[in-house]
């Protein structure tokens, strides 16, 4: 079941050989495309381990390892413009927290799926480590509840 050149329409990215890499925050780099499995319940996990940011007030670098976790519904990202969308971070000078909160909601607006979470593990700075995690489940369906239980179980240790 491959796909056809009208189900590739807009993604313009994957198989460019000029890929532009955007040093500041750039949310419409976003590609997505159709899932041909709507109707199945499926996660897909994206485990990005060279994300960087800025510190907002030193300028100093933040590294982590971002993991991304969704049930999509109808659109599906396309994992190269998921790619520079997280490069675009590069120069972003914005705490760790506001960081997975804006991945997820960039995300959820481009695709709107049934359900989200964004994990990042950050290198330690000055002796502590910060380990945020958002996540989203569609209101009136079950998968808002799984994202209560999924937040109130997060890293129970």
């Amino acid at each position: 079941m491959s796909r056809n050149a009208q189900e590739l329409e807009g993604i313009t990215l994957l198989g460019n050989q000029n890929t532009q890499y955007h040093s500041e925050y750039a949310p419409e780099v976003l590609e997505a495309f159709d899932n041909k499995h709507p109707g199945n319940d499926y996660f897909v996990k994206f485990i990005c381990p060279e994300f960087t940011s800025l510190c907002p007030m030193t300028g100093q670098p933040d590294f982590a390892t971002l993991y991304i976790r969704y049930i999509p519904d109808v659109k599906m990202v396309e994992s190269k413009s998921l790619k520079l969308y997280l490069f675009s971070f590069r120069n972003h000078g914005d705490f760790h927290e506001d960081c997975v909160n804006i991945i997820m909601k960039d995300l959820i607006a481009l695709m709107n799926p049934k359900y989200i979470e964004v994990y990042g593990d950050f290198t330690p700075r000055g002796g502590i480590a910060i380990h945020p995690f958002a996540n989203y489940g569609r209101k009136d369906t079950e998968f808002e509840a799984l994202a209560r239980k999924r937040l109130f179980e997060h890293d129970m240790q």
